[in-house]
């Protein structure tokens, strides 16, 4: 039991909840959810305050979302290493079929593709778009609507904010343009 636990995906009634008892959580001692946040506080930990305005403030106060970050990467490293599965990823059939028509086909061993994502496809036209290109795209994009997904989608509309739900509204919009338009286009490239 433990081990199907562990080593299966959980369902969204054990996720769905556990997400809603940390937003209320951080909600109740005063914090925000949200991963970009800890890229300020790192900048200001660093010194960046004493050249940027945008980064005088008080980061000892914000090293608990440090620790979160941190938390990211072990989890990821426990997910990863200490707890792999061999299970390919369960798409469904019309996803599995679209994804052939583009070429990819390593997807049932990985999280990502690695034709998109790897070392190699890194000196391609295609995979710098998508590693290089699409990286600064989301950095820049988290930094210009002050926050990322995970922040405004969660916190931002928990707390009925609305330049948070422009954001999320923006980022349904650019997921479904580059999506539905530009995709099919890069990856043929």
């Amino acid at each position: 039991m433990l081990h199907n636990f562990l080593y299966g995906p959980w369902p969204w009634y054990a996720t769905g909840p556990a997400i809603g008892l940390v937003y209320f959580a951080l909600y109740y001692v005063g914090k925000r959810f949200g991963v970009s946040g800890t890229m300020k506080t790192a900048c200001s930990m660093m010194g960046a305050g004493n050249k940027y305005e945008y980064f005088k403030f008080d980061w000892k106060k914000d090293t608990w979302n440090l620790m979160f970050v941190l938390g990211l990467f072990i989890g990821g490293f426990l997910g990863g290493w200490v707890f792999p599965t061999e299970a390919p990823m369960q798409l469904a059939d019309p996803t599995v079929s679209q994804l052939e028509t583009f070429g990819l086909t390593s997807f049932m061993t990985g999280i990502t593709p690695t034709e998109l994502f790897s070392w190699e496809s890194l000196f391609t036209i295609r995979g710098f778009i998508f590693i290089v290109v699409g990286g600064f795209f989301v950095g820049f994009g988290s930094r210009y609507a002050d926050g990322c997904t995970s922040g405004h989608a969660i916190t931002g509309l928990a707390n009925l904010e609305f330049s948070s739900l422009v954001a999320v509204i923006g980022f349904f919009i650019g997921g479904l343009f580059v999506d539905w338009i530009l995709l099919p286009y890069i990856i043929n490239l």
